[in-house]
């Protein structure tokens, strides 16, 4: 017979307190070994890759050596998988294109395997590879996301709007709210034309939020859709309303299915007064951002449009249908190869 557990009582003052401290530390301590784990597995992979890698060029051991590696270690070690040949290939891969202190003092080596994996066919240079790999840390990007935000160039684009931010925001908002925005920004996910009109463009962001979110980038939380603010005896309608969890400021984002004017910053900045007027707490939010997003623009008019202008306003392009970059080609199998190989191990 299974004994039934004690009545539990009714706790003392303070323990719902003390629960929660002790779950943290539970927590903390898992994400801890979490962690431990991952970095020894990741320096074991190093150190099997540069021992091939060494072997093959001052040892002259050819490529067959990594087949006759794997069938000798999943041999010896049945249960554990990860010895595929095509994995000790991306661990010599790993091995050469990371010191070993890397993983220890870097990005690269809070990450799981599967996320260096990415980093590795799909960036060239050690720079590109650390930028996305501390990226992906600092976001706790899944390795979907990573690939997406690599294959969409992100990093690449951030910061690249036109912006008197240095001379609306004070010091410590300009940088961040300039690195905060992109140019262009890449909408191919609506699946529109070229010729699509504003209200469709509108229209097509709300249904795909969640993937605009993701261009944004961090810190952007969706508030509204054609926003309505009355003022005097009118109405008007804000295109797009967000906020910027981070700058602690609404974002108006304007749409214009054409190339920039310069009177298109007029109708976003009366819409930005009306969101710090009627919308913004001043307790507790900056002055509102504006963002306008156009088909195309002149660099020269934009720059001569915002340098006067009092208000702190982005101006950027938007792309709705364009083709991504290939994938890196390298000599090393796909990732999609290895995980099927890892499958059957």
């Amino acid at each position: 017979m299974t004994e039934k557990p004690p009545a539990l009582v009714e706790p003392p003052a303070g323990y719902a307190q003390w629960l929660a401290d002790v779950k943290s530390r539970v927590h903390a301590a898992q994400q801890r070994a979490s962690l431990a784990v991952n970095t020894e597995m990741l320096r074991l992979y190093w150190q099997i890759g540069h021992d091939i890698m060494i072997r093959q060029k001052e040892q002259g051991w050819g490529r067959k050596i990594t087949e006759r590696l794997s069938l000798d270690l999943r041999t010896a070690f049945p249960d554990m998988k990860g010895f595929s040949r095509t994995n000790l290939d991306y661990m010599r891969a790993f091995s050469e294109a990371w010191p070993e202190s890397a993983i220890s003092q870097q990005a690269v080596g809070k990450l799981p395997w599967g996320h260096n994996l990415v980093l590795l066919t799909k960036l060239r240079t050690p720079e590109e590879r650390m930028q996305y790999a501390e990226a992906a840390v600092r976001h706790a990007w899944s390795r979907n996301v990573l690939t997406i935000q690599i294959e969409r160039q992100v990093i690449e684009r951030q910061g690249r709007a036109i912006t008197n931010f240095e001379d609306t925001l004070p010091a410590q908002d300009s940088d961040l709210a300039h690195e905060t925005l992109k140019d262009p920004y890449k909408l191919d996910f609506l699946g529109l034309g070229e010729e699509a009109a504003e209200r469709a463009i509108e229209s097509a962001l709300v249904e795909h939020v969640t993937e605009f979110l993701l261009e944004l980038g961090a810190g952007f939380a969706f508030i509204g859709r054609q926003i309505h603010i009355h003022v005097g005896d009118e109405d008007f309608y804000l295109d797009l309303l967000f906020y910027h969890v981070k700058l602690h400021r609404y974002v108006v984002i304007e749409l214009k299915a054409e190339k920039f004017k310069p009177e298109h910053l007029g109708q976003l900045g009366f819409y930005m007064t009306a969101v710090d007027r009627q919308v913004r707490d001043p307790a507790t939010d900056g002055k509102t951002l504006g963002l306008l997003l156009c088909k195309s623009k002149d660099q020269v008019v934009a720059e001569y449009a915002l340098e006067d202008n009092s208000k702190p306003l982005g101006i950027a392009e938007y792309r709705l249908a364009e083709s991504l970059p290939e994938p890196l080609q390298a000599s090393l199998p796909t990732i999609e190869q290895l995980e099927r190989e890892l499958g059957e191990g």
